[in-house]
């Protein structure tokens, strides 16, 4: 950066110089500045046209110039930085800001939230740790698969407060008597983020992809063939009828990336920049819905600036907030209880345990009221007393009775984040020990099971589960694609398990489904395979003046309903 070296060499030239006159010869500036004298008249002509200093040299062998520093270098720093910032030049504000660190949350702080810059409406939101590419198959965190369903578009899409799939590239949908034929009716004029036409054929590609893919390709598990019988349908042809299937084509591993180049998507923004300090998504200027009101969206990734003022913003992921922190205690919250939830599941496979003493387990746990030990703010979880609204968690009573049942000398622990379950493994490993049980804890950094055979050792596995906007179909998904059922159920069950979905995908009547699906859970509930232990509490808080924003399932917010008014004179 040119600008800072030059802010560098004249911070070296007032250090020497002040801000009185100073009589100097080029060779000793050059001594201070470390470089030719050549290269040092660059340099005091290109400060003194910045209006930096004036340099006044005078003709004759042995004679001294005049060196006089106009601006106080800490003010130049200043105002670099503001200019840096209002242009969202975040780069170099922050590699300016490395001269000065306790500078750095004073001045970031106002160009938060909601700002125009250059008559361009702009939300820009500090993020506290690296994100990753926003690929559909590869993600795991939160806050990047948010962006991933804003980038990429698929055939159907979930809306923020509709639990029913909408249309998305395809305009509408319909579906033959017996159940097996989808015919998905294509809209018009489609196109790329890089303005080229959406072929039909490149979405059937794209399709046909994520058909063989191991992360999208249970969605497909029940398509027998997918075809285009004219110019703007597709044809699903099924082996049996699956009433998800339009739910399944909604879900994240089913938004379509160009088959050739997957970093291109035809979601409503589109990646502009993409830097280690900086992410900017703008506008799609040929999306076939409703055009965003914003601009331009900028995830400033700052995990120093959290490191050194952790007041600047919650570090932890349920909470977001936009603008200035110490305003954010001034302004309204809102909150909403997750749908998603943490959980316990026994491995009942590994026979280490047998049914009684899982049940046992269960209520020892469930008694001990563990979520109260929870390192995290008190508002952020609420304990569980239902899988789903209107799903209720079995009772587990705890019976003294059955305190003869013995647990084996040793268990193993298996779990991955979020942080809150570092509290619950403690918990569990404390109450196993006043049981003569040692439990082995192990960590697992990745937030997606890598496989059925990592969980094979465990006996007993924590997760999480987020759930959309359709919760019963999120549900049904779960229990069809994750790891964890083909590791912990015992062969029959696992069995019954895929009878039983396969059963409930061919009924057509919805509530007949979702009622299904619930006796179901029920029954893996009661056979204590599982139970759900907390919900989170997403937070949002919004700078005043930003409008739109409301919290959907996952915690964030729809990119496309955010708007400012315009700045008034």
């Amino acid at each position: 950066m040119r600008l800072i070296h030059r802010l560098t060499q004249y911070q070296r030239l007032y250090l020497q110089a002040g801000s009185a006159p100073y009589l100097t010869t080029v060779g000793e500036l050059a001594t201070i500045l470390y470089c030719s004298e050549r290269h040092t008249r660059t340099l005091l002509l290109q400060l003194q046209e910045s209006g930096w200093l004036l340099w006044q040299s005078q003709a004759g062998r042995g004679k001294r110039a005049t060196l006089t520093c106009l601006k106080n270098p800490e003010r130049l720093k200043t105002d670099l930085l503001q200019r840096f910032l209002q242009r969202g030049d975040r780069q170099s504000a922050l590699q300016l800001t490395e001269l000065e660190p306790h500078q750095l949350q004073t001045l970031l702080a106002p160009h938060m939230g909601g700002q125009w810059q250059a008559n361009t409406p702009t939300l820009r939101i500090p993020f506290y740790r690296p994100l990753e590419t926003p690929y559909p198959l590869t993600l795991t965190g939160r806050a990047e698969q948010h962006l991933a369903q804003t980038i990429y578009a698929g055939l159907t899409q979930f809306i923020s407060g509709c639990s029913e799939p909408q249309p998305d590239l395809a305009h509408h949908w319909e579906i033959s008597k017996d159940g097996l034929r989808w015919h998905f009716l294509l809209r018009s004029q489609l196109r790329w983020h890089n303005g080229q036409p959406m072929e039909v054929g490149q979405i059937l590609e794209a399709l046909n992809m994520l058909r063989r893919h191991p992360v999208s390709q249970h969605c497909f598990s029940n398509v027998e063939e997918m075809s285009q019988p004219h110019a703007r349908c597709l044809r699903f042809t099924l082996k049996q009828p699956d009433y998800w299937l339009a739910h399944r084509l909604a879900e994240l591993p089913c938004r379509l990336t160009h088959p050739q180049h997957p970093e291109i998507g035809a979601g409503a923004f589109k990646m502009a920049i993409q830097s280690p300090t900086l992410w900017r998504i703008e506008p799609h200027p040929y999306y076939h819905l409703q055009r965003p009101f914003i601009e331009a969206i900028e995830y400033w990734i700052s995990p120093e600036l959290f490191h050194k003022a952790p007041q600047f913003s919650c570090r932890h992921p349920i909470r977001i907030t936009l603008g200035q922190q110490e305003e954010a205690e001034k302004r309204p919250m809102q909150s909403s209880t997750s749908l998603g939830f943490c959980y316990l599941a026994i491995n009942l496979q590994r026979k280490n345990l047998n049914q009684q003493q899982a049940r046992r387990l269960l209520a020892v746990i469930s008694h001990a009221n563990i979520h109260t030990h929870l390192a995290a703010h008190h508002n952020a979880i609420t304990p569980c007393d239902e899988l789903l609204p209107g799903w209720p968690r079995p009772a587990t009573e705890y019976d003294q009775a059955h305190s003869d049942i013995r647990f084996p000398n040793k268990l193993r622990l298996l779990y991955n984040p979020p942080v809150e379950l570092d509290a619950i493994t403690e918990k569990i490993r404390d109450l196993l020990a006043v049981l003569d049980c040692e439990l082995e804890i192990t960590y697992s950094a990745e937030k997606r099971w890598q496989s059925a055979e990592q969980l094979d050792a465990f006996d007993l596995i924590l997760g999480d589960k987020m759930v959309g906007e359709a919760p019963e179909a999120t549900l049904e998904s779960w229990l069809r694609h994750d790891l964890l059922w083909q590791a912990i159920l015992p062969i029959d069950e696992y069995l019954q398990c895929k009878e039983t979905l396969l059963a409930i995908q061919q009924n057509a009547i919805e509530s007949a489904r979702f009622q299904a699906l619930r006796t179901y859970y029920q029954h893996l509930m009661e056979e204590s395979y599982f139970t759900p232990l907390f919900n989170y509490q997403y937070q949002l808080i919004t700078p005043p003046g930003v409008n739109g924003i409301k919290l959907t399932a996952y915690g964030w917010f729809d990119f496309c309903q955010a708007w400012l008014p315009p700045p008034l004179d």
